[in-house]
């Protein structure tokens, strides 16, 4: 569907009607990629949109398109832009990278002297945060709320992060920091030139963890362990 015909907004709670079909999807979305999320329930969905603290996506006869949220941490010193999900009819039309906008500018304004973090699984995700400004970083620059780290509990690689004690997971730590941090236009130029070693690196720590949970080992993931350590901390 043509992207002028999508309408990207802050959600209210007149849009909580939408919250179970939005977590259904969040759910469906994270099995097919074989990945995990931390899940979220529709009461807590409906709710973010009452707080005006979530963005949506619909057209304009009022079909959902996507979603995404935002959460606070450390007494409003960390926020994270979470859940973005698009529905599968308009995915692949680039709406996701404008709701990742227009959730950024929120989370600025709501909260100019936070830093805003993401965790994700996908290449695409991470490309968007690079056009906003965020940095690859490891896990010890993210909130250390324990009550961040307990809504991970419902994602199926929990295990996998409390193996590695909180210090990295199958996701990547994005950091936006509002008072340290390089100009959109040299992120997004790092982006491009390492999009190729990013994408190689996310398979191989996905395999890797996966190995190390079967009790297996990779010859191949060995050779490759320095450069992998030196992007996501491993």
């Amino acid at each position: 569907m043509d992207n002028q015909e999508i309408i990207i907004r802050v959600a209210t709670p007149a849009d909580q009607h939408f919250a179970a079909i939005i977590t259904d999807e969040m759910e469906a979305s994270a099995k097919a990629r074989g990945t995990g999320i931390a899940k979220r329930s529709p009461d807590y969905v409906a709710a973010k949109m009452a707080e005006g603290k979530a963005v949506i996506a619909v057209t304009k006869d009022g079909t959902w398109v996507g979603f995404c949220y935002i959460e606070t941490w450390s007494h409003g010193q960390y926020v994270a832009n979470s859940g973005l999900i698009v529905s599968p009819a308009f995915r692949k039309s680039g709406v996701a990278k404008s709701i990742k906008h227009k959730v950024f500018e929120l989370s600025r304004q709501k909260y100019p002297e936070a830093k805003i973090f993401g965790l994700t699984t996908g290449l695409a995700v991470m490309k968007i945060n690079s056009e906003l400004g965020y940095e690859p970083v490891t896990y010890s620059e993210l909130s250390q709320d324990e009550a961040f780290w307990a809504g991970c509990k419902s994602c199926v690689n929990y295990d996998i992060l409390m193996s590695k004690d909180r210090k990295n997971c199958l996701c990547t730590a994005m950091l936006f920091d509002p008072k340290d941090h390089y100009e959109p236009k040299e992120t997004q130029q790092h982006f491009e030139q390492k999009s190729k070693v990013y994408e190689r690196l996310l398979k191989l720590k996905q395999s890797r963890f996966l190995s190390r949970l079967r009790g297996k080992s990779s010859a191949r993931s060995e050779k490759l362990k320095s450069i992998f350590a030196a992007f996501f901390n491993f």
